[in-house]
């Protein structure tokens, strides 16, 4: 076993129709081939690739772009398809979904406002909105009918599903209920596995295997499963706290590398990581063990998890988890950034003040966070500096007296104001004489605070 060597778009060209028919987005086959060496586009977007004939070569295709962690769909959300081991090497795909748990001993009015919250449950954070990404009916009152009734009450949700029970029996009368759903079985064992094998394959759902701490019994499932014809699998290798979160660690880290680094399909697969088993340990206090496990998903979001099942409805537990996974899966090759040009922020009129940023993401959204609480309406000159902060884009010559003055005249900001008066960045003082030269001396340029917090007291300070 060995990992793959690494696939260039020449390799992917030899095996495309080379037609340039205009039918995918790139238009041109290289260019296509370079989008799939990229992994930015997927093959079913090259038509004739499909046609009679290209058999042979779809087929070499398909197992060239294969990842090495398989990815898997679980209702509409995807997991795994991961291609490397470190971020750094490249990026991760496939955001890491947050399942929440639905005990079926829960009564119907718990419940509901627990779907509910979960549902209704968004942070907003850098021009987007973070939320939750599933729901987990979870089978521990040994009471079938309990089971059935929670999943009904899951499924008038239109999140994805994970259905936890281990009783096959209990599982089938469930799945049968949502099937065209598409949710995850949880989970297969040892005990269990031909009843789970049997019932992923009549209803085409994912299926996740549980070995606790036991990788070699993982492995030897997951083959069997591969050779029952089960092909969509997730592997669970256990989760532990205080005395076992060393091995939790080690086994997840095991697995990934191996996937990935020592090229071993039989564990290819997305990983769960079921937090919500620390709640097991009865008599501590529920936000001890809401602590306890948010620690223990965020450590394991960054060693490889793909899917994790929490149990805690605490808005502060779901906080970090969310915020974390949002900068993890970024690509590091690229700044998080926001296109340039000119905003109205609030409602602008002739007399509203213009100020200049940069397109990094986290500096504009903070800027016009700023302004709005200022009550000041403005117009934001959003200067292209390639994704990088003020300060960075100032260093690196991204952002300078010529690159502000182009800006300004191309956002036409002239024809909307009567004054002649812009605010650069505190950061960006040095600019301030050039500037004025490069506008023809018609602009005066003031300049603003170091820190976007400043912007109220210096509007109101300096803009009347």
């Amino acid at each position: 076993m060995s990992a793959k060597k690494k696939i260039g778009p020449l390799d992917i060209y030899a095996l495309l129709p080379k037609t340039n028919c205009g039918k995918c987005e790139p238009g041109v086959c290289m260019a296509f081939a370079a989008r799939l060496a990229e992994h930015t586009i997927s093959l079913e977007e090259c038509p004739p690739l499909w046609e009679k004939g290209q058999e042979a070569n779809l087929k070499k295709l398909q197992e060239m772009l294969k990842p090495p962690v398989k990815e898997v769909k679980i209702g509409e959300v995807k997991v795994g398809g991961q291609l490397v081991v470190r971020r750094h090497e490249y990026r991760y795909f496939n955001p890491v979904p947050l399942a929440v748990t639905l005990d079926d001993t829960l009564p119907e009015v718990d419940l509901l406002k627990r779907i509910k919250k979960v549902e209704e449950y968004g942070y907003s954070y850098i021009g987007k909105t973070l939320k939750l990404d599933m729901l987990a009916p979870r089978y521990v009152s040994g009471d079938p009918s309990k089971f059935e009734a929670t999943v009904k009450k899951a499924s008038l949700s239109k999140l994805p599903l994970v259905l936890w029970c281990t009783d096959p029996g209990v599982m089938e009368k469930a799945v049968a209920l949502v099937k065209e759903r598409r949710p995850l079985l949880y989970a297969a064992t040892r005990e269990n596995w031909k009843e789970m094998a049997e019932l992923a394959l009549k209803y085409g759902c994912p299926l996740a295997l549980y070995s606790p701490h036991d990788l070699k019994g993982l492995k030897s499932l997951a083959k069997t499963m591969l050779a029952y014809g089960v092909q969509d699998l997730l592997l669970d290798p256990g989760v532990g706290f205080g005395e076992e979160l060393r091995e939790t660690i080690n086994c997840f880290t095991v697995l990934r590398n191996t996937a990935i680094r020592g090229g071993d399909e039989e564990v290819g697969f997305p990983l769960v990581a079921s937090t919500a088993r620390v709640w097991e340990d009865g008599g501590r206090k529920p936000e001890e063990l809401a602590w306890e496990e948010t620690a223990l998903a965020t450590l394991l979001m960054v060693r490889y998890a793909d899917l994790i099942i929490l149990r805690s409805e605490e808005v502060w537990s779901w906080l970090p988890l969310i915020i974390l996974r949002e900068n993890i899966y970024t690509d590091p090759r690229k700044p998080v950034s926001v296109e340039a040009g000119m905003r109205a922020i609030g409602q602008v009129n002739e007399n509203s003040p213009v100020m200049v940023t940069s397109n990094f993401a986290l500096t504009y959204f903070t800027v016009a966070s700023d302004i709005e609480n200022s009550k000041v309406p403005s117009y934001l000159i959003v200067v292209d500096t390639g994704g990088l902060s003020v300060e960075s884009s100032i260093a690196g010559r991204k952002m300078t007296a010529q690159t502000i003055a182009d800006a300004i005249k191309a956002s036409g900001v002239k024809d909307k104001v009567k004054h002649r008066k812009v605010i650069l960045p505190g950061m960006a003082a040095r600019y301030k004489g050039e500037l004025e030269e490069l506008l023809g001396f018609e602009w005066e340029v003031l300049v603003g605070p170091r820190d976007s917090s400043g912007i109220p007291k210096f509007l109101a300070d300096h803009w009347k």
